[in-house]
């Protein structure tokens, strides 16, 4: 047998060598070009663009969720944001800290009679949802008269108007995390406290945008029973004095879009529809508490009017987009008052944006302005107004002033003198 020599092995071993080391070089040049180009990109694009957000304003759970999301950016390097997801200017206001609420509110509800504000159901936590009333009195700042509600009346996202005694409760999501929705609706008499049925919605509905209007209890948008996709039918029922005058819900025109979480408001017998949003988290298939998880949501700046034509009509947009105000309202001297609410969601981290502005929209003008900045940015407020003071209450507020995502429920009430653009 012939064996190798061993200088035939020694002249291998020298000719892998440089090999690996011409591949070495070849690597390291190509991760420096690319470097340089990453580099200049970065450059480019900030210059271009108005706001950046640090790296250091993002959590560890953001953090996390980016190497989920297989972004493949550098961490350490600046976050940059398109100027819509800011801050918009707005004068700084004098806030008052008043009574806080017996329980923290997420997507509760809540409806003001003269010096009372009724505030309805919510998320206590995502696995904790109230079942009851409070109510709160703008005169002496209190809280009291606790009540439960109907058992079989859902916690959250709910349609709510009142005419100034009755206040008509519409549909929404039974139960915590992403819950079904129910169709039952019911009235409350303010005055005896008693509860009656109403004829149920044709179909359940999260978070319908609810009015009255010309004798008759609208309702129309929201999301389907899937909690996703948007709703676009229209319906009314006749009612007077808490009591339902047809048996069954009759069609109206459909909104021009679907979507929960819009300001519905009437002034001047016309009818507006204000924000809102498309899409919304949906269960998780299978899970067995309906765990909510993420789905993409595009939130609008859309405002609808309908007048004595019976045809939707497109007003003046919004100053940024916002959701989560079917509550957040109050009309003062022909303008609509608007607090808080969200805007669209991160680009990078896709966690949702709050809004922190209070915003007019003046009906004689058709003019929009953002008229103040709130202690903090919040979503789901609860809105009142009561001798020149703007109130809000509970929600759910941002992680702090460099970080607009959300994170505490809250129960606080705040208040400032409203002062409108003219």
């Amino acid at each position: 047998m012939v064996r190798p020599s061993a200088k035939l092995g020694s002249a291998k071993l020298v000719v892998i060598c440089i090999c690996l080391l011409g591949f070495a070089l070849i690597a390291d040049f190509l991760w420096a070009s690319s470097s340089t180009l990453a580099s200049n990109w970065t450059s480019k694009d900030s210059a271009s663009t108005k706001i950046v957000v640090s790296n250091t304003a993002i959590s560890k759970e953001n953090q996390n969720e980016r190497k989920d999301d297989n972004n493949g950016k550098d961490a350490a390097s600046g976050r940059v944001l398109a100027a819509a997801y800011a801050d918009l200017p707005a004068p700084e206001l004098k806030w008052e800290k008043r009574a806080t609420a017996p329980v923290p509110r997420l997507d509760g509800a809540a409806i003001q009679i003269k010096n009372l504000l009724y505030v309805f159901a919510g998320y206590g936590t995502i696995d904790y949802v109230h079942s009851h009333v409070d109510i709160y009195n703008f005169t002496d700042n209190t809280w009291g008269g606790r009540f439960d509600m109907p058992k079989e009346m859902a916690h959250s996202h709910l349609g709510m108007v009142t005419d100034g005694r009755y206040i008509y409760i519409v549909t929404g999501q039974y139960g915590p995390q992403c819950r079904g929705p129910t169709a039952h609706t019911f009235v409350l008499d303010t005055e005896t406290k008693q509860w009656q049925d109403l004829p149920p919605l044709p179909v359940p509905r999260y978070a319908p945008a609810t009015q009255l209007w010309r004798g008759r209890l609208h309702v129309m948008g929201g999301s389907k029973e899937n909690r996703h996709t948007p709703g676009l039918e229209h319906w009314s029922l006749a009612v007077k004095d808490g009591k339902p005058l047809e048996k069954e819900w009759r069609t109206e025109i459909p909104i021009p879009r679907g979507g929960p979480h819009r300001a519905c408001v009437v002034v001047d017998d016309r009818l507006y529809v204000i924000g809102g949003q498309e899409g919304d988290f949906m269960a998780k298939p299978g899970s067995p508490i309906f765990k909510c998880s993420r789905r993409p949501e595009v939130v609008y700046t859309d405002v609808y009017m309908l007048d004595d034509e019976m045809k939707w009509k497109v007003l003046p947009p919004m100053p940024k987009p916002n959701s989560h105000i079917e509550f957040a309202w109050v009309v003062v001297n022909n303008s609509i008052v608007i607090v808080g609410g969200t805007t669209e969601k991160h680009p990078i981290t896709k966690k949702m944006v709050l809004n922190g502005e209070v915003m007019q929209f003046n009906l004689n003008t058709l003019k929009w302005s953002v008229i103040g900045k709130l202690p903090y940015r919040v979503k789901t407020t609860l809105v009142g107004f009561w001798h020149g003071w703007l109130y809000f209450t509970s929600g759910q507020r941002d992680k702090g002033p460099d970080d607009p995502s959300p994170k505490k429920v809250i129960g606080d009430m705040w208040r400032t003198k409203l002062k409108l653009n003219s």
